[in-house]
């Protein structure tokens, strides 16, 4: 019963909306579009997960540091490692000659224990080492340390397991998928935080110890919710909106008032005003706001998008209202043209009506699989 009822409230509400929507509207040409980077997407419901939010940096993982050292006194004789070089566990790291007696005297060759990257490399050629000296250092970086400094606060809502999404500022914003793997057995009195250790894959080797990071840390998650990116979102907290692209004009944009409820880094949640699948600028927003009335009025548009003469203010041209632009033939059949525009008028407005109990009835379907499934 509710379907029905909104599928016979549809039409008026398509009749009207154009009306309401003409002085919210930006219009642009192609030019514009491309100079303001105009990149949009699509809403529909999907998952929503609550963070919270924290700081840290990226350290190496236990076990993937090492050390070449040697077990008898000599003098380095060749270095093949090479500081941030690549080495193979087994490869040569460094030759040394042994004091003990011999002629020659006895050659000991020190191989890498892991495979990694060199780090350090603390001697050279000719260099006298013994076993108390650490020669080379190798870090493995295939995986890595994430550790967050979590607020007290929020630290006992973390539990081991946990996803988290890491942003790292050095590498232009990327983010890496992370999973919790333990929480500090203290916390630090001087910042007021907690220690949260994530385990990182890092096939590429992008993330290297000591880059600082930003930690989103999914507490929660919620299906369903209408999302938008933050970046799509403008106006005051008293008063937001979003710009949706217009369903019938080719490059106009329409101010539309939404009620937003929660957030977390990269998305916010709408709770009223936008229908699914509606298309949403998130890149060029901010300039949209800025634009006026666009470079094309929305005269212009509609009649490029429609194939007839407009009033300026993008209403259709009646036979007592304005005329068409300057230059035209006024020497024509008046009544025709009436006819014309009325028959052009009841044919848009039919074509709304069916494209609105269309998109109802996909809802509808939609709905039906969501229960089957």
């Amino acid at each position: 019963m509710k379907h029905l009822s909104f599928i016979l409230l549809l039409p008026a509400l398509l009749v009207g909306a154009p009306a309401d929507r003409r002085a919210d509207t930006v219009v642009l040409d192609a030019a514009g579009v491309a100079n303001l980077r105009i990149q949009t997407v699509v809403t529909e419901p999907g998952l929503f997960e609550e963070t919270v939010f924290a700081l840290g940096r990226i350290e190496v993982y236990p076990g993937n540091r090492a050390v070449v050292s040697s077990r008898v006194a000599g003098r380095a004789l060749a270095v093949p490692a090479k500081l941030d070089h690549p080495i193979e566990k087994g490869d040569v790291a460094v030759v040394l000659e042994s004091r003990q007696i011999g002629d020659p005297p006895p050659r000991v060759s020190l191989e890498a224990p892991i495979g990694g990257l060199v780090s350090a490399v603390d001697v050279v050629i000719g260099q006298a080492v013994g076993p108390e000296d650490s020669l080379v250092e190798i870090l493995d970086l295939s995986e890595v340390y994430a550790l967050a400094r979590v607020p007290e606060h929020l630290a006992g809502g973390l539990r081991p397991g946990q996803r988290a999404h890491i942003t790292v500022t050095a590498l232009s914003g990327e983010t890496f998928p992370a999973e919790l793997e333990h929480i500090g057995a203290l916390a630090d009195p001087g910042s007021g935080t907690v220690e949260a250790a994530f385990h990182v894959a890092n096939p590429q080797l992008k993330l290297r110890p000591g880059m600082r990071a930003e930690f989103s840390i999914v507490v929660s998650a919620s299906e369903e919710v209408v999302t938008v990116p933050r970046a799509a979102i403008q106006g005051t907290p008293s008063n937001r909106f979003v710009y949706v692209k217009d369903f019938d004009l080719p490059n106009a944009f329409v101010k539309t008032p939404v009620v937003t409820g929660r957030a977390n880094d990269r998305v916010v949640e709408i709770t009223r005003g936008l229908l699914p699948y509606d298309e949403v600028v998130t890149r060029g927003a901010y300039s949209l706001a800025f634009a006026g009335g666009g470079t094309l009025s929305l005269k212009e548009a509609l009649d490029a998008a429609h194939g007839h003469e407009h009033n300026p203010d993008g209403s259709e041209i009646t036979s007592g209202g304005a005329t068409s632009a300057a230059g035209h033939d006024h020497d024509h059949d008046h009544g025709a043209d009436h006819d014309d525009h009325g028959d052009h008028a009841h044919g848009e407005r039919l074509w709304m009506i069916v494209s609105g109990l269309l998109f109802v009835a996909l809802l509808v379907v939609s709905f039906r699989k969501n229960r089957r499934a």
